[in-house]
């Protein structure tokens, strides 16, 4: 996978659950006046991104700047694009009701995480095209927690709302606990209620070697991955269709300067 989460820093140990929850600085690092800093910084980090400067680069320069730490540089990192990115991932963005008797290819890595963090508590932050990101940098160190099996719920159940027939599940092999969580996938969402027509729904969860690769060119796609947004034929922005409707407390910082600022930031 391409997502930065599945590098293992040092220390880690796999198989061993991370936490979702929050940092004990994130109401300072994204607080009010943080959050109104770093919406600043990511306009800056995409100004230089449409310029052609690599992203590693656009966020070191800007951050210094800013004189950002080290979590705030993640958020932008995992947030930003350019205004041609954002364009064009807006323009094959599509509700969830278009999955209806339709086919769902899901990112699982990617949603699981993102739903186990707004169920702890942790820090999720909107990027330009409507996107939440978590910052539980897990990086391969996955582990099912307490509240893996509310997430894989709550997929189910918003799948089964949209009247999806199908659902792909797509899991790096390589990640740890990956076929535990499968089989927990396959267990839960095989008892997902069944759709506003009546039908069951469909589900096969795969162990593959490249998920980012198989999403590439695919309709139906629910992922937060930035190179899987950029290369498949339309997504689904579902992990922030459930959690405003099931996880309406969940902490969210919105970085585009475009959006309100919302009453769940950080205080």
């Amino acid at each position: 996978m391409t997502d930065e989460r599945h590098n293992p820093p040092a220390g880690e140990r796999a198989g061993v659950p991370a936490p979702r929850g929050g940092h004990p600085d994130d109401g300072l690092l994204f607080g009010p006046d943080a959050a109104a800093k770093l919406r600043v910084a990511l306009e800056e980090v995409t100004w230089l991104l449409g310029r052609g400067y690599p992203l590693r680069t656009a966020i070191r320069t800007v951050g210094d700047h800013h004189q950002l730490a080290a979590r705030q540089r993640l958020a932008l990192q995992r947030s930003a694009c350019s205004e041609a990115q954002r364009a064009s991932r807006l323009a094959r963005r599509a509700p969830a009701s278009s999955l209806r008797g339709a086919e769902a290819n899901v990112d699982g890595f990617n949603l699981i995480i993102t739903l186990e963090v707004a169920l702890s508590g942790g820090l999720l932050v909107r990027g330009p095209e409507g996107v939440l990101r978590d910052l539980a940098g897990l990086r391969g160190s996955y582990a099912p927690i307490p509240e893996t099996d509310a997430a894989i719920d709550l997929l189910g159940g918003a799948l089964s709302a949209a009247g999806a027939a199908r659902a792909r599940v797509l899991l790096d092999a390589a990640v740890p606990s990956s076929g535990k969580l499968r089989a927990r996938l396959l267990e839960r969402l095989g008892r997902a209620p069944r759709s506003p027509g009546g039908a069951p729904l469909s589900i096969e969860a795969t162990l593959v070697p490249d998920p980012d690769r198989l999403l590439a060119g695919a309709a139906g796609v629910v992922s937060s991955d930035s190179v899987v947004l950029d290369r498949c034929a339309g997504w689904i922005n579902l992990a922030d269709e459930i959690v405003a409707a099931r996880v309406p407390a969940a902490r969210i910082v919105d970085l585009d300067r475009r959006a309100p600022i919302t009453s769940n930031d950080p205080k």
